[in-house]
């Protein structure tokens, strides 16, 4: 079993290519002016490690945010992932941060802790987890992939916990009856499937960075995810998945629509964090999705869906609620 090594004490900045390919993602228009006597605020937005969904994730929403409330100062933090933010979050050394919908559901519902109380701004997107192999393996079933290494992802993502899951309820062991591989950087894991370290990357998420470089590369990639019977097995033991379709053409060469099992990521908020502060950056997103075109990463961020996905009302941060109170999404 390879083992990620720690990381530093200290979170790291989210890259400067990162920021730059946000604002590149949104045209690099300049910032509308901020709502008449907005307050300049600064906030912190944990993410994950380079390399994967997570931080492009972020760099689309910090500068989706600054362009239509500038005074919002969002500072996106590198991370080791969701199961890190949440206790930085609860710790008051975030503010805001992405986390997986399989660590959502264990820290608000409190499966092997106490219930985190922590509120919801946004759904982010879904998730439909699968594995990618390269086009030319002889790999084509989770059944063939057992007892072959397989690079899970960074130790303290949710893709991790979700595979986890998704096997659990085909009676697999993910770290045992596979060769498991966790990565100390996310964007490490499809060098191991292209040089054949791994048979196979876990994943999942629309552009995941991942699937992106094993799709481009000369090699091409194939996908495998449960099939429908699979999914139904997973599902009956842990309903608290949902059936999420990988839409076709979300990645190069990826020609058919693929059914899986996955959740929606949410963006959650530390105790405490104020009303006014949540409500701008809410009102900021609607307007980005109002305006139309919106980047790839935030197209599934959207008011619709926060009220749709989110898991209880009471669970949404009070200044979330006010906004989409007023827009008419909540009575």
């Amino acid at each position: 079993m390879t083992r990620p090594r720690a990381d530093e004490d200290s979170p790291k900045r989210l890259h400067r290519r990162d920021v730059l390919g946000g604002m590149a993602l949104l045209g690099g228009s300049l910032p509308a002016a901020a709502p008449a006597g907005a307050q300049t605020v600064k906030v912190r937005l944990g993410t994950a490690t380079p390399g994967g969904g997570f931080p492009v994730y972020g760099a689309a929403f910090v500068e989706g945010v600054r362009r239509f409330d500038p005074a919002l100062e969002i500072e996106a933090i590198n991370t080791k992932g969701s199961t890190e933010n949440v206790p930085m979050l609860e710790a008051g050394t975030l503010d805001i941060a992405l986390v997986q919908g399989e660590v959502v559901h264990a820290a608000l519902q409190g499966v092997g802790r106490a219930p985190a109380d922590l509120r919801m701004l946004t759904a982010m997107y879904p998730t439909a987890g699968m594995f990618v192999v390269r086009a030319d393996s002889p790999f084509r079933t989770i059944a063939d992939l057992k007892g072959k290494p397989i690079a899970w992802g960074a130790g303290g993502s949710g893709l991790v916990i979700l595979g986890r899951y998704a096997m659990d309820g085909l009676g697999l062991d993910a770290a045992k009856d596979f060769q498991p591989i966790y990565l100390e950087r996310a964007g490490d894991g499809p060098a191991m499937v292209l040089d054949g370290r791994a048979a196979a990357l876990w994943g999942g998420g629309n552009g995941w960075p991942g699937f992106m470089t094993v799709a481009r590369s000369k090699e091409g990639a194939r996908f495998i995810a449960p099939d429908a019977e699979e999914i139904r097995q997973i599902l009956a033991k842990h309903p608290f998945l949902k059936p999420v379709t990988q839409p076709a053409g979300s990645f190069p060469g990826q020609a058919a629509a693929i059914p899986s099992v996955g959740s929606w990521s949410f963006v959650l908020a530390r105790p405490g964090l104020d009303e006014t502060v949540v409500y701008r950056m809410v009102k900021a997103l609607h307007a980005l999705q109002q305006v139309g075109n919106p980047p790839p990463q935030l197209v599934d961020t959207t008011a619709a869906n926060t009220v749709a996905v989110v898991p209880a009302r009471e669970k949404l941060h009070p200044g979330a609620a006010r906004f989409y109170r007023e827009i008419g999404f909540l009575p």
